[in-house]
C-alpha cells in the first residue's frame, strides 16, 4: 500500500520546512509592525505616489497685451496623515490684477487640498476666495465618506501623471463634471525656468462652456513628470497665457565626501563685453485698448441745481520714469472756480502715478484746502503684494491692482460694459477693488443700455454707469457715470448734488 504524501513534503523538505516555521512568527511580526495603524515603521512602505513632496511651480499671467496680469503657483507641501489617512498636502494659489481690457473680477484665490498619495483623490479640500466684498470659504470633507472625483487642485496631479491624456471626473461649484485631455503635436516652450520639449493637450468639459472658457491647450513636459509649461485658452473678454516661470524642488542629502588634495588650478579672468543698456523713452504712444490718448485734456463744469461752481480738469499727463519704473501721471484739478463758490479752491486736485498698461495706481499726491482738507493724503501702492501705505499708518492688505478714484475713471473706458438682458439677473455687473480714505472697497459698476442725455445743448448718446461702493457715505450720493457711446470718454459726473459735464476735450 502505498504511503501517504504528506501535502507540504510535496513542495519543501522536513528540513526547508522547519525553517519557514522559525521564521513564520518573526515574518508575522514585521508584517503587523508595517501594516498597523499608529506604528513608526509605516512610512518604512507606503504607497507609491504622484507627487513630489517639496516640488513648487510658479506662473506668470498675461491677459492679450498686458503683460503683468497676475501670477499662480501650485505646491506639494509635506506628506503626512489626516485622520488616520495617507496624505499628500497640496496648495495652489492665484491672483490677477484688475484687468483694463475685460470686465473681469479680481481673483484671489487660495486653495490646500489633502490628497490621496496614490489616487490622487481628495479626502479634503478648504478654498479661500477674494472675489467679493468679504472673502469667502469653502470646505468639503471626503475624511468620512471617500469622493470618485477630484476638485481642480487634484485633478491638475492626476492630469499630468496619465502625461495630458485621458477623461477624469470633477466636482466644482457643486455640480459634477468630466473634463477630456487628448494628446497633439510636440512643441518647443523656451521659459524662465527653463527650455522645454512639451506635448500640447486640449482639454474639453462643460465645466470649461460654463465659464465662457473655450480653446484650452496645455504644454506638458516630455518627461517622466509632466509639468505643465505653459497654459493656454481663450474666453469672449479676450486671450490668456500662464507660462512657467520658475521650479523648486528640495534639494537632495548628499553624503559628505572624503576631501582629496588637487591641485590649485591658475585662475583665468573671462572678459565679457558689457552689455549695452536700452534706452528709455519718455512720452511712448499707450495702447489702443485703453481708450485714451497720452496728453488727453478733458475740462468739466462743476454745478449745483444748474448753478455754476467751478472748472474740473482730468488729464493724461505724461509717461515717464517715476521710481525707476515706467509710469503715466494722471492729474483731477480744479482749475477754474466761480465767485462765491465755497467748496472748492483753485489747484485742488490729486496726482496719480499709474502702471501706463493696467491703469493700478502706485501713488496718490492728493492735496485740498478748506473744506476739503480731509482728503489730503500720500499713498502708496505695493502692487506686487497688495499692500496699501498711508498717513503713516499700518499699511493694509487688498487685492492686487486696487485702484484709485481717478484711476477708475480711466479704466473704466476700458472695461466690457455691456448691460445685461435681464435686469433681474445682472450678470455684466463688474466689480472694481478701489482705496478709498483708509480702506479698499469694492465697487460694483452696473452698466445701461445707451440713451441720449443733453451735454451743452447738444443730444449725445451715452451709456449710464452706476456705481456701488459698499460705503455709505459714498452710497449716499449716488455716484453716476455717463460714457459716450462713441468713443467712451466721460461726459458726465453725478455725486449728490455736484454734477460735472464735459465743456472740451482736446489733445496736447
Amino acid at each position: 500500500m502505498p504511503k501517504a504524501v504528506h501535502p507540504i513534503n510535496s513542495f519543501w523538505s522536513t528540513r526547508e520546512f522547519a525553517i519557514i516555521a522559525s521564521l513564520l512568527p518573526m515574518i508575522l511580526a514585521a508584517l503587523a509592525l508595517v501594516y498597523s495603524p499608529g506604528s513608526s515603521a509605516q512610512s518604512v512602505l507606503v504607497s507609491p505616489s504622484m507627487f513630489r513632496v517639496g516640488e513648487k511651480l510658479t506662473y506668470h499671467i498675461s491677459f492679450g497685451k498686458i503683460q503683468n496680469a497676475g501670477y499662480a503657483e501650485t505646491h506639494v507641501v509635506s506628506r503626512g496623515k489626516i485622520s488616520g489617512k495617507d496624505a499628500v498636502e497640496l496648495r495652489g494659489r492665484m491672483k490677477t490684477i484688475d484687468l483694463v481690457s475685460a470686465a473681469f473680477f479680481l481673483l484671489e484665490e487660495s486653495r490646500t487640498a489633502f490628497a490621496a498619495p496614490d489616487t490622487g483623490l481628495p479626502h479634503y479640500v478648504s478654498t479661500s476666495s477674494l472675489d467679493a466684498v468679504t472673502p469667502k470659504e469653502t470646505v468639503r470633507n471626503y475624511l468620512t465618506q471617500p469622493t470618485s472625483n477630484f476638485d481642480l487642485l487634484t485633478l491638475i496631479y492626476r492630469a499630468r501623471e496619465a502625461g495630458g491624456i485621458g477623461t477624469f471626473p470633477l466636482f466644482e461649484g457643486d455640480t459634477m463634471h468630466t473634463v477630456s485631455f487628448q494628446g497633439g503635436v510636440a512643441e518647443k516652450v523656451k521659459t524662465e525656468a527653463g527650455e522645454f520639449d512639451t506635448t500640447v493637450a486640449t482639454a474639453q468639459s462643460d465645466f470649461l462652456t460654463a465659464n465662457g472658457i473655450k480653446e484650452v491647450k496645455i504644454n506638458f513636459s516630455i518627461d517622466e513628470f509632466h509639468i505643465p509649461v505653459l497654459l493656454r485658452l481663450k474666453t469672449a473678454k479676450g486671450d490668456f497665457k500662464v507660462l512657467l516661470t520658475a521650479i523648486a524642488l528640495p534639494e537632495p542629502e548628499k553624503p559628505s565626501p572624503t576631501p582629496t588634495p588637487e591641485a590649485v588650478p591658475t585662475p583665468t579672468v573671462a572678459v565679457k563685453p558689457s552689455p549695452t543698456p536700452v534706452q528709455y523713452v519718455e512720452n511712448q504712444p499707450l495702447m489702443p485698448e485703453l481708450g485714451f490718448e497720452l496728453g488727453e485734456v478733458l475740462d468739466y463744469r462743476i454745478s449745483t441745481a444748474g448753478k455754476a461752481q467751478g472748472i474740473l480738469t482730468l488729464n493724461a499727463r505724461e509717461r515717464q520714469l517715476f521710481e525707476k519704473r515706467d509710469s503715466l501721471l494722471l492729474t483731477s484739478t480744479i482749475t477754474g472756480v466761480e465767485p462765491g463758490s465755497t467748496t472748492f479752491r483753485l489747484g485742488d486736485g490729486a496726482n496719480v502715478q499709474v502702471d501706463p498698461e493696467t491703469l493700478a495706481p502706485t501713488r496718490i499726491d492728493a492735496k485740498f484746502d478748506s473744506p476739503l482738507k480731509g482728503l489730503n493724503q500720500i499713498v502708496v501702492f505695493d502692487q506686487r503684494t497688495g499692500s496699501i501705505n498711508f498717513g503713516g499708518k499700518t499699511p493694509i492688505d487688498a487685492p492686487i491692482g486696487t485702484h484709485s478714484f481717478v484711476s477708475l475713471i480711466y479704466a473704466m473706458r476700458s472695461f466690457n460694459l455691456k448691460p445685461s438682458l435681464d435686469r433681474s439677473n445682472p450678470v455684466n455687473d463688474t466689480r472694481v477693488a478701489v482705496f478709498w480714505e483708509s480702506k479698499s472697497y469694492v465697487f460694483t459698476l452696473r452698466p445701461s443700455q445707451p440713451a441720449e442725455i443733453t451735454i451743452n445743448g447738444e443730444n449725445v448718446s451715452a451709456q449710464l454707469i452706476t456705481i456701488n461702493t459698499g460705503n455709505k457715505e459714498l452710497d449716499a450720493l449716488s455716484l453716476k457715470v455717463w460714457l459716450r457711446t462713441e468713443d467712451r470718454v466721460p461726459l458726465r459726473f453725478s455725486a449728490g448734488i455736484y454734477q460735472a459735464d464735459l465743456i472740451t476735450a482736446s489733445n496736447l
